[in-house]
């Protein structure tokens, strides 16, 4: 058994959630998009305040207390602060509110992934320094660039990538940022200590803080994996066409429904719109809307691998069922599978399509109707 943490000293907390994050390409502010099921400002608030932040401090955007709120619902113990034009300005702003402390850390929203260690590290470095800040090391080779041309190196040896939270002696980060007054924009607090004078410190950070910037930062939340399944029926008529898996196949009765009742394609539809959380068919293409009356299942099926697209997933493999007495389906098994797979823009390689019997038994044993099942895995681009 592992020894209990020794309680970790005072602090209070800070994070600058005031920027309005547009490379992120979400709907609102990226600090308040929704990351692995929370808002990403939420993560980091919950991990400080956990870890005994007192007071948590947050500079959010002017006007943007309603969306705040609402990202924090039911947590206590916060304070909001509208930020100002630069990163600084919003951290001091942040800084004068909290009055008095001994030891402050200082977190960007946009790095939900909040680590206990780290901030272990960081509270105890400052007893020996002013600041200390979380770093990585430079695994790449470097170029100078000037005019979309290397105009030289830098050594990868000295160098660091800088992550936060950062850590500081409340009163010396303070007076720091009541002297940045006049200078450019600085890039994150441990600047600002430094052009003041104070000493900075170096502890070994994490690379699950990276900082979420980019849209694609957020696809990297999803699973790797996804997996939908699908089940539909649909009775036998006589005088209806039979269309199973995107192939017309003359047989003595078809399938009745509103539209052209294809349940193979239904299931693979189901299915897939199951692996990324879209609802159903009767979601995308209720059967009270004339405009299906008749459409050819082909349509719904390439809808739903669209939308597979554009959740950055992309087809593995579908694993179809039909359950049938009649028709027969291994002769139509090559034809349906090269259709499947021209409509899921997939290799044939990756559609299964299987067919079995209920020995007589149900509604599908005796020839009133066809049922099918289908499982898809997706996999994230």
């Amino acid at each position: 058994m592992s020894a209990p943490r020794a309680p970790l000293p005072p602090f209070a907390a800070v994070i600058v959630a005031a920027g309005k994050g547009l490379r992120a390409g979400q709907p609102l502010p990226k600090q308040f998009a929704l990351w692995r099921g929370k808002p990403v400002l939420r993560h980091s608030a919950e991990a400080l305040l956990e870890a005994g932040a007192a007071p948590l401090v947050i500079a959010i955007p002017e006007n943007g207390e309603e969306q705040a709120n609402v990202a924090l619902a039911g947590l206590d113990g916060f304070e909001l602060v509208s930020g100002g034009e630069t990163r600084q300005q919003s951290v001091a702003a942040a800084l004068e509110r909290i009055g008095h402390a001994e030891r402050v850390l200082i977190h960007d929203a946009a790095r939900p992934n909040l680590l206990l260690p780290v901030i272990e590290r960081l509270l105890d470095a400052l007893e020996s320094h002013p600041g200390a800040i979380p770093v990585l090391p430079v695994v790449d080779s470097l170029a100078i660039a000037e005019n979309g041309e290397m105009a030289g190196t830098a050594t990868r040896e000295e160098l660091r990538r800088v992550q936060t939270p950062q850590a500081f002696r409340f009163t010396d980060i303070l007076a720091a940022h009541r002297e940045w007054h006049g200078q450019s924009n600085a890039g994150d607090d441990a600047q600002v200590l430094r052009a003041a004078g104070g000493r900075v410190a170096l502890v070994d950070g994490d690379e699950i803080l990276a900082k979420l910037t980019f849209a694609e930062d957020f696809m990297a939340a999803l699973p790797a994996v996804r997996t939908g399944m699908g089940f539909d029926v649909h009775r036998l008529g006589a005088g209806e066409e039979l269309w199973l898996g995107g192939v017309k196949i003359h047989h003595d009765k078809g399938l009745i429904g509103h539209s052209d009742a294809d349940v193979a394609l239904h299931a693979l539809t189901d299915a897939i719109l199951g692996a990324i959380g879209d609802g159903d068919i009767g979601t995308h293409f209720p059967p009270s809307d004339p405009q299906w009356k008749g459409a050819s299942s082909d349509r719904f099926l390439v809808h739903a691998a669209d939308l597979v697209c554009e959740n950055a997933y992309t087809i593995a493999n579908v694993d179809l069922t039909i359950i049938c007495e009649e028709p027969k389906i291994g002769p139509h098994r090559p034809a349906m599978r090269t259709r499947i797979a021209e409509l899921l823009s997939v290799d044939t390689g990756a559609v299964s399509v299987k067919a079995t019997t209920t020995e007589r038994l149900g509604f599908t044993g005796r020839g009133e109707g066809i049922a099918a099942q289908a499982i898809v895995t997706l996999v994230r681009i």
